[in-house]
């Protein structure tokens, strides 16, 4: 198993362009900008670990160089990307982050859409979860503190995965002990579906509320935290109201943050270095992570 340490460079000539990065708002250089610095965090990445056959079936794992006290919680993160783009290596800023809490972190990537519809993808969370679970302990995680955790698509295929038995079961393993999920800027309860794209990714039309989340919701459900920006314009907010109302209601401890500036990227941008100050998305999730199971 391969292993590699943060960077070469100084920390200093890689921050010299960070600023110029940042300023550009665009896709690739944002992720430029959000990882530069994740570089050079103290914890040690273990790259393209296969948990499946599939090319996409590789995961990131990182883990603090300080030792453990007390135990240690292991969370995988699922990016987001419309269930169609993104990769596991644009996200080392979530992984460091996470890491700084102590944490172990799982990052995998998944095949898209059009490679597969659903259920493939949601059959990949499941497998990368087991994976985690079965292997967290390898790197000093403790089981009991196993959490599901992801950003736009990706908060729905955590929230899924676990809502929703039929992804474990059909592994034919015991489903994982899940201790808690995080969602961020996540859509649970987007019908009607109106783009072409997602139709097909979740059709047939008789199977479109088996996308849903908030339909899977059960009294013996994780406790939920739900962070989601209300000037979101791509996810909307009342995704993140309407499951935790659902949760609510059936008992399950659920902590609802709703942030009045942050737009839909801002949720996830705020673990890196340079937005940390946009949110305090890193400190809700060490909140949540150190409550005991029955808390909300």
């Amino acid at each position: 198993m391969s292993a590699d340490k943060p960077g070469i460079p100084s920390r200093r000539t890689a921050l010299a362009g960070l600023a110029a990065l940042v300023a550009t708002g665009c896709g690739r250089l944002a992720f430029m900008a959000a990882n530069v610095p994740a570089v050079f965090g103290a914890y040690t990445r273990h790259p393209d670990i296969a948990y499946g056959a599939d090319p996409q079936h590789r995961l990131d794992v990182y883990v603090p160089d300080a030792p453990a006290v007390g135990p240690r919680p292991l969370l995988v993160f699922w990016h987001g990307g419309r269930w169609s783009s993104g990769d596991k290596a644009d996200y080392r800023f979530v992984g460091a982050a996470l890491a700084e809490l102590g944490y172990a972190v799982v990052i995998p990537n998944y095949r898209h859409y059009d490679q597969v519809k659903m259920p493939g993808f949601m059959d990949d969370a499941a497998r990368a979860a087991l994976w985690a679970a079965a292997h967290g302990g390898h790197y000093g995680a403790d089981p009991n503190h196993f959490y599901l955790m992801g950003h736009s698509a990706g908060a729905h295929m955590a929230a899924l995965v676990t809502l929703d038995r039929r992804y474990f079961a059909a592994t034919a393993l015991p489903a994982p002990a899940i201790a808690g999920v995080i969602g961020l800027s996540g859509p649970y309860d987007f019908l009607p579906l109106r783009e072409a794209d997602v139709q097909d990714m979740f059709g047939p039309p008789e199977n479109y509320p088996d996308s849903q989340p908030v339909n899977f919701v059960r009294a013996d459900a994780p406790r939920m935290l739900l962070v989601h920006g209300l000037k979101d314009t791509t996810v909307s907010p009342n995704n993140s109201r309407s499951l935790a109302a659902v949760l609510h209601t059936h008992g399950v401890p659920v902590t609802l943050k709703l942030y009045p500036n942050l737009v839909h990227a801002d949720t996830v941008a705020a673990l890196s270095l340079p937005a940390r100050a946009r949110a305090p998305t890193l400190a809700d999730i060490a909140a949540f992570v150190r409550q005991p199971a029955s808390s909300g």
